[in-house]
Formats: C-alpha cells, sequence, structure tokens
C-alpha cells in the first residue's frame, strides 16, 4: 500500500482487525490522521485524498501512537473503554470540523440525529451537510459519527455502505 507521491512527509499506516471487520489505522508524527473500515468501496479512494491532503507518502508499519490506538481499540471492543484519547489530526473545511468536534460529545452508547447535530452546532438548515460531514470523517470511531442517525430513528448511512457496522457498533456500546 505504498504510495510513491514526491512528498516528504509521512503516514505510517497499520491494519486492525475488530470483532466487526477490518480497519486500517494511519499515524502523521504524533497525531492519528486516519481510521478507516478496509471493505468500503471508496477506501482506496480515500487513502490517496488523505495522502494528497497531507502532501505524504502513505507507508506500511507500525509507531508508538499506532500501538497505544489498537491497544485502545482493543479495550474499547472488550468494553473497558467508552473514551479515547489519542491525540487526532482533526483536518478539514472549518464546517466539517465543526460538526466533528459536536460528535466528539456524543455519549458512548446514546445517539444523536444529523438534526440535532445542525442544531447543536448553530446551523439548523444544514442537516444534509451535517450527514455529509459524517460521510467524510476519516476517523471512524474516534471520531463517533456511528452515534448519528436519521430523525425518524433509522440508522441513516455509514461508511460507504456499512450499515451491519453502524448498528453492531450501537448494540455494543449500549450493551453493558
Amino acid at each position: 500500500m505504498v504510495t510513491h507521491a514526491p512528498y516528504s512527509q509521512t503516514i505510517i499506516c497499520t491494519p486492525y482487525t475488530a470483532p466487526c471487520g477490518e480497519l486500517l489505522l494511519g499515524a502523521m508524527g504524533a497525531q492519528l490522521c486516519f481510521c478507516g473500515w478496509r471493505e468500503t468501496r471508496k477506501h482506496q479512494a480515500r487513502l490517496e485524498r488523505l495522502a494528497l491532503h497531507y502532501r505524504a507518502r502513505l507507508e506500511d508499519g507500525e509507531t508508538e501512537l499506532l500501538s497505544h490506538a489498537t491497544q485502545q481499540l482493543d479495550e474499547y471492543f472488550a468494553r473497558e473503554r467508552k473514551t479515547f484519547d489519542i491525540p487526532l489530526a482533526i483536518q478539514g473545511s472549518p464546517f466539517e470540523v465543526l460538526v466533528w468536534k459536536a460528535l466528539l460529545r456524543i455519549p458512548a452508547g446514546t445517539t444523536c440525529s444529523y438534526k440535532e447535530v445542525a442544531q447543536r452546532i448553530g446551523r439548523t438548515r444544514a442537516v444534509r451537510a451535517v450527514g455529509n460531514a459524517c460521510g467524510t470523517n476519516p476517523l471512524l470511531l474516534f471520531i463517533p459519527c456511528h452515534r448519528v442517525i436519521s430523525s425518524n430513528g433509522s440508522l441513516g448511512g455509514y461508511a460507504g455502505g456499512l450499515l451491519r457496522i453502524k448498528e453492531w457498533l450501537l448494540a455494543l456500546e449500549r450493551s453493558e
């Protein structure tokens, strides 16, 4: 999965096997910049967009930060952790960053509608834009967009069509 772009920065990537699917984690320096489900139809395009955004090469490897992230994911899936404390590289448009920071305030085991998120950020008419920001979230699980659902109680969308994973994650968080 090495990209050979002529960039001086490097994003180190490592796979993680979760009980519900395969993730890829990416770190640049001391921050996690990517966590995505490998089976999504847009996985490779998201990685290429990430490399372009950071003007960085993608390389397989391991770092201390990635080890901490995988440990915290292990704890999360074992129901021993509800929040993460890994430094995140939250890079996107100002609106996306606003939405993603709002998602960080949704407690584990609860959900919030796209409309409620729009209201919380003071953009009541931006419900679809909130959905789009959730769809471009590069740090799945660490920024919990799986906790955002439709106003009618249906799941809405998740990570390129992986609704079964969204449903699984919500069930995990609701069980004690």
